[in-house]
């Protein structure tokens, strides 16, 4: 035998007969062999989601009501991610249903559902016209609602699975006046977090939900643009220092929250709502509690 011979036992590799490690461990990620499906998988959070998720192994199916879903997925292919982009509307039932139908019969199963509202129009009460509320629910509720129901079966059948919802943090809402749509989509997606979470805990399904506050997404950029076109960057510092932490949120931070609420890792998380944000809603509370 040479002065560092090595050789392998199965999955185990020894040097001079003494074992040093699993070598199968090495290599693996703590989402591999996982499929997942992320909606509004375009943009935002719902994109960090997939791209955190597919980090860590996950074979991730991006679904989308935007046809730039199929342009996204093939240029997240060509980064080396496993991904596949879905053109679908996921306030339409029927559709989801089909759709999941036939991705159960080419994968086998369905182990996490990453549900991304995009949807919100900051507007009064009064301003809110029945067209935007209707689409807010549709949104934020039918969609969530949709999604959720069709892969629920799936996972009862595994007896595991992870769906996470993807909320609003306190703070995104303006300081003067807390708009009706935020407050329904928030109120909404809280309650069938918890609600579902309940009856899900005893079949191994894992249901919780994240609270982005301030993140540095190309959407959040676009509207500084256009607030100050001059100096945006200034809006964006301004943003930082009513943030604890005094800095914003990046995409990548969201991504690694979504794949340890997916992993196993995560397995005695039941119903919590993650906030990551900052410190901006330990902030509020306690200016209210000084006022």
């Amino acid at each position: 035998m040479n002065d560092k011979e090595e050789y392998y036992i199965g999955q185990i590799k020894l040097i001079d007969g003494l074992l040093l490690e699993e070598t199968m461990e090495i290599h693996k990620k703590k989402l591999d062999k996982r499929i997942a499906i992320v909606t509004g998988a375009t943009k935002g959070n719902g994109l960090a989601g997939v791209m955190g998720l597919a980090k860590h192994g996950a074979k991730v199916y991006m679904v989308d009501s935007d046809i730039s879903v199929h342009e996204r997925a093939h240029e997240l292919r060509k980064q080396g991610y496993c991904v596949n982009g879905i053109l679908l509307d996921v306030c339409d039932q029927y559709a989801v249903k089909v759709v999941l139908n036939e991705m159960v019969h080419e994968e086998g199963r369905i182990d996490i559902l990453l549900n991304s509202v995009r949807f919100i129009t900051l507007k009064s009460f009064m301003e809110l016209s029945n067209t935007e509320r209707d689409a807010l629910f549709d949104e934020t509720i039918k969609g969530v609602w949709n999604c959720s129901r069709a892969v629920y079966p799936y996972m009862l059948e595994k007896d595991y699975g992870k769906i996470i919802n993807m909320s609003f943090a306190p703070e995104l809402k303006e300081v003067d006046n807390i708009e009706p749509s935020y407050a329904i989509a928030k109120a909404a997606i809280w309650g069938f977090t918890q609600a579902l979470a309940y009856e899900a805990a005893r079949y191994g399904i894992n249901v919780n939900a994240i609270c982005p506050g301030h993140i540095l997404t190309p959407s959040l950029q676009q509207c500084v643009l256009k607030s100050n076109p001059i100096n945006p960057n200034k809006e964006i510092e301004k943003l930082a220092t009513s943030i604890p932490l005094g800095r914003l949120g990046s995409m990548e931070e969201i991504g690694e929250l979504v794949a340890f609420l997916a992993s196993d890792e995560a397995s005695y998380l039941v119903g919590t709502q993650i906030f990551i944000d900052g410190g901006s809603t330990l902030a509020e509370n306690f200016n209210m509690a000084m006022c």
